[in-house]
């Protein structure tokens, strides 16, 4: 591993109200990490300052320890994945991992020995124990008597006791609740989700993910069923309440579904999709829930599923106890764009304008900050609705305008220009200019097209940004005491053509034919860096503060080596850690990057000042971060555990502290 100090050169001050939600630690007092995101608020923060911008060129590696600690069954063992996105919780000493075999492990916090382990069930053939796919996250509870992890395995939640691993017989159905039972839809025989469940107060809150990205070799179907959101009773596993994300007939908003052509149904009897595929975030005070939602069935075409189509592509609060809808808002009329919102909402109390507001903020693949109070769902700030472009797909619904925020400013490049293109030389920009003929482009909100194979038609349309943003699941952090955001994005443009289905059974009109990265001149990206950018964004003001380029790029690529450029960022999806003086963010893998610049991810971990931007320290790790790190305090010592991986090795968790 290797380790380089550098010292921040100049001060920005940093104006903003500081709202004081952060308290630094008592001597000897431990600082956990009990929720997926560090709390309910979503803020990815600890107010922790032991590794500052003066002691962090000190930190060393402590411990390691594979993301499958539980996979020795006799004399075989099981080779962890090499792209875990788990990130683990940390109470009581312990660190709750979902492995690399898709159970729950603890791990001794200081060491990261394994303390113990839900074991995966007895194979009949002494084989070593089957694989199933980790989670992003864990669930946790506590009252007075009792704490609890919270899991989803495969189709199941269940609830282990924090201290031993046991089960708990009593919670729902021999100590698991089947999560295929308890919907209102017939369809649904499947059950998937890879992100956290959240307890509010007493309630586990559970989304679902049903495949939504079909291509023209695949049966497209406009039917599927609708990835409704529901409430546990976190003591018995009693399903509490269902939250429908497309609104049956009666509810608000069934009426943005409209009948399309030659259908003697209403788009919303069997359209599905719908998802939180992302983590919630809630305000256990007011007792809301906030529900970030995907686009619905297909992604790129929607003629079969006429109207705006609530809740797709919006923001949903809910009161947590009922699943009564609060408020919601809808980013995204009639997405044919899949801009799901992919990460969770993050809760933080700002000052605008001298007054006092308890805010949601929620970044998106978009590269749009959406701002609202979260207790009303007002916006902070305008959000005008702006005519867009329109497509010809024969069949396809267009809506006529698309909601744009007037603050923050957009922390990435959004649409299509001229001006956008590569200019390191004139001859990269000539090939640049080149390639767009080849190309459907255009504003934010430019629809898909078809792929024309005739001679000079053109293969589609660029998407940018991408479909995986902006930001995708790693999602922002917040320092509460100052209201200041801080949004990883990575710099993508995706190719979305689309075609006929070559599927017998598909019913879809037009399905997804070609989805690519936008190809750029000898190899090189199509559009100006940053590649991958970390951008600080005041939510007092609306204001972006500064945005800086996240590692090197391509900047030793051969046709513009010479040019000696600076930092160029490195477009791999990272998730930020925010502490009391510092930022911490990797580079992300290079593994799990579909629709990623070529080359995209790195091994460079870096601290950033969080008032400039500037780099005040790195290190390499074995590999690249593939989850959000988090920090904790135990025995008075500060740890930063990254989950790191690469397509060579198996994913592993890399603790981080100072020297004793």
């Amino acid at each position: 591993m290797r380790r380089l100090s550098r010292v921040s050169v100049g001060t920005t001050a940093v104006v903003g109200c500081v709202i004081g939600l952060g308290v630094e630690p008592a001597i000897g007092q431990d600082v956990e990490w009990r929720t997926y995101a560090a709390d309910h608020a979503s803020s990815k923060y600890v107010p922790l300052d032991q590794i500052n911008a003066e002691t962090v060129r000190n930190l060393e590696v402590v411990w390691q320890q594979s993301t499958v600690p539980d996979g020795t069954r006799g004399d075989s063992t099981v080779d962890a994945p090499s792209a875990s996105q788990n990130t683990p919780l940390m109470a009581d000493g312990r660190l709750y991992i979902s492995t690399g075999l898709g159970r729950v492990a603890a791990l001794d916090a200081t060491t990261g020995a394994l303390l113990w382990h839900d074991p995966p069930p007895p194979s009949t053939d002494g084989a070593p124990p089957r694989r199933a796919s980790a989670v992003r996250g864990l669930g946790y509870w506590t009252d007075d008597s009792d704490t609890r992890i919270l899991a989803i395995l495969g189709s199941t939640l269940v609830a282990l006791n924090a201290a031993s691993g046991a089960r708990y017989p009593d919670f729902g159905e021999n100590g698991a609740v089947d999560l295929i039972q308890g919907y209102d839809d017939p369809r649904v025989d499947s059950f998937r989700w890879r992100s956290a469940p959240l307890v509010v107060n007493d309630i586990v809150v559970v989304g679902s993910m049903i495949g939504d990205i079909t291509n023209h070799t695949m049966a497209a179907l406009k039917e599927m069923p609708p990835g409704d959101i529901r409430g546990f009773d976190v003591r018995t596993g009693e399903q509490r309440w269902i939250f429908h994300t497309i609104p049956k007939e009666g509810e608000p908003g069934n009426e943005t579904w409209l009948s399309a052509l030659n259908e003697d149904r209403a788009s919303w009897e069997y359209t599905g999709n719908t998802n939180m595929w992302a983590s919630p975030s809630a305000d256990e005070e007011l007792g809301y829930v906030y529900i970030p939602l995907s686009t619905p069935t297909s992604d790129y075409y929607g003629g079969h599923r006429p109207g705006d189509n609530l809740y797709a592509e919006s923001l949903v609060c809910l009161d947590a106890e009922t699943g009564t809808l609060v408020w919601h808002f809808q980013a995204v009329h009639h997405g044919l764009w899949d801009y799901d919102f992919p990460a969770a909402p993050t809760l933080v109390d700002i000052t605008v304008d001298g007054r006092a507001i308890k805010a949601v903020a929620l970044v998106s693949k978009q590269a749009h900050t959406y701002v609202f109070d979260r207790v009303t769902g007002e916006p902070v700030w305008p959000i005008e609705e702006r005519p867009v472009p329109r497509g010809n797909v024969p069949g396809e619904w267009y809506a006529e305008t698309q909601p744009f925020p007037t603050r923050p400013p957009a922390y990435d490049q959004q649409g299509v220009t001229m001006d956008d293109l590569i200019d390191f030389t004139p001859a990269l920009r000539a090939e640049a200019i080149e390639i767009l003929d080849d190309y459907v482009w255009g504003p934010l909100f430019t629809p898909p097209t078809l792929i024309d194979d005739t001679p000079g038609g053109t293969k589609g349309t660029m998407v940018v940004p991408g479909l995986v943003g902006g930001t995708d699941w790693n999602g922002a952090g917040v320092d509460p005491e100052t209201g200041i955001l801080y949004v990883p994005s990575a710099h993508s443009g995706t190719v979305v053509g689309l075609g006929r289905s070559e599927h017998p059974r598909s019913d879809v009109d037009w399905t997804l034919k070609g989805a690519r990265h936008i190809p750029g001149p000898q190899g090189l990206p199509l559009f100006k860096p940053p590649y991958g950018r970390l951008v600080a964004i005041d939510l007092n003001q609306g204001q972006i503060l500064w945005s800086v380029a996240n590692g090197d790029g391509p900047r030793d690529h051969p046709a513009i080596a010479h040019l000696n450029l600076p930092p160029l960022g490195q477009g791999g999806r990272a998730a930020p850690l925010v502490t009391s003086s510092l930022v911490f963010l990797g580079e992300g893998a290079n593994v799990g990057a579909a629709f990623l610049p070529p080359g995209s991810g790195g091994k460079m971990f870096r601290a950033y000042d969080k008032a400039t931007g500037a780099v005040v320290w790195e290190m390499e790790l074995s590999g690249g971060t593939t989850a959000a790190p988090i920090s904790y305090m135990i025995g008075g010592r500060q740890y930063i555990l990254v989950t790191v991986g690469w397509d060579d090795m198996g994913s592993e968790y890399v603790a981080l502290a100072l020297p004793e």
